[in-house]
């Protein structure tokens, strides 16, 4: 058995064709119509792909690429029915993502000398950080693993209330200093918490910094040299949280963040929700930062490592 299909049961792939319906209705009806008719792969036919994968919020530079990538595979003067066309695309999409070191991952794992493995959540409010945190919590706590979820998100009400309430649903540790506190004392004293607890996973949120505020970003190079002090060489991890759902309002996040700190993977969450999902294809493209996890519900376990084969193949279905 392939590893592909052991890891990647029936049940995660249900989930992901589920949860890309919307994104699929858009994407491939409006293939099939511009297709339609075709027995050439012209100018007109070529514009209309074009239009189809901004709509799709793939994005404008990612999209050049997939279209000199499809010009160069085929001949304009060679037949090409739809099931032919749907192949040359899914081949070049995971060829793209592939350059983009975007690697398939074998599940909620880290480098075995990691210990406690650090992880320091960002993103905008609203975009489902606490919630994909409590998510990730959940997957590793049903592995085995003994985490802490750190409340480094110190200034929206509610927010250090909504990650305990996570924390008790995943059935981890929690710490906190409570709301209007320095989040960089947070980190520190939650990675102090987990090495004196011989834990294995430290995850901490962080405020939901508006993407434009040049302050409030500067405060996460403060928080990540907290870390670093108390364990050298943390964070292993700093994954930033995307919402599907914002098309490319959720590429510009990506662009300021990537700015402000060294983001090491991504997540994008609401993708079930959204006839958008195109735009995990440009995040990828343009940052070159491995997709990690994707959101297809708001079920505790609804969170998926991201397999860029099995999500174009389900693009295509």
């Amino acid at each position: 058995m392939s590893f592909f299909k052991k890891f990647f049961t029936k049940e995660k792939e249900e989930e992901l064709d589920k949860g890309l319906e919307k994104t699929k209705s858009s994407f491939l009806g409006k293939i099939g119509k511009a297709v339609a008719g075709k027995s050439t792969v012209d100018e007109e036919f070529l514009d209309e792909l074009e239009q189809i994968l901004i709509q799709s919020d793939v994005g404008l530079d990612t999209t050049v690429k997939i279209i000199e990538r499809l010009e160069a595979r085929v001949a304009k003067d060679k037949y090409l029915n739809t099931n032919e066309l749907n192949e040359i695309l899914k081949d070049e999409i995971i060829s793209l993502l592939s350059e983009n070191n975007t690697e398939d991952i074998e599940d909620f794992t880290y480098a075995a000398d990691q210990r406690p493995h650090v992880m320091l959540v960002v993103g905008v409010n609203g975009v489902g950080k606490t919630t994909t945190i409590g998510k990730i919590a959940h997957q590793y706590k049903t592995r085995g693993k003994r985490i802490v979820l750190g409340a480094g998100d110190t200034f929206r009400a509610g927010a250090v209330d909504q990650l305990k309430i996570w924390s008790e649903r995943a059935k981890t540790f929690f710490y906190d200093k409570g709301m209007y506190t320095d989040p960089a004392a947070v980190a520190y004293e939650t990675v102090q918490f987990a090495q004196n607890m011989e834990l294995d996973v430290c995850i901490i949120d962080t405020a939901g910094r508006l993407h434009n505020n040049k302050q409030l970003m500067n405060e996460l190079s403060k928080i990540k040299r907290s870390i670093d002090k108390k364990y050298p060489g943390a964070p292993h991890e700093v994954l930033l949280v995307l919402d599907g759902t914002t098309g490319q309002n959720a590429i510009e996040q990506a662009r300021q963040f990537t700015q402000a700190t060294d983001v090491t993977a991504l997540a994008v969450t609401k993708l079930d929700g959204s006839a958008k999902g195109g735009v995990v294809l440009g995040i990828s493209d343009q940052f070159k930062i491995p997709i990690k996890y994707i959101g297809m519900g708001e079920g505790i376990d609804q969170l998926q490592v991201f397999n860029k084969r099995a999500y174009v193949e389900s693009l295509f279905k």
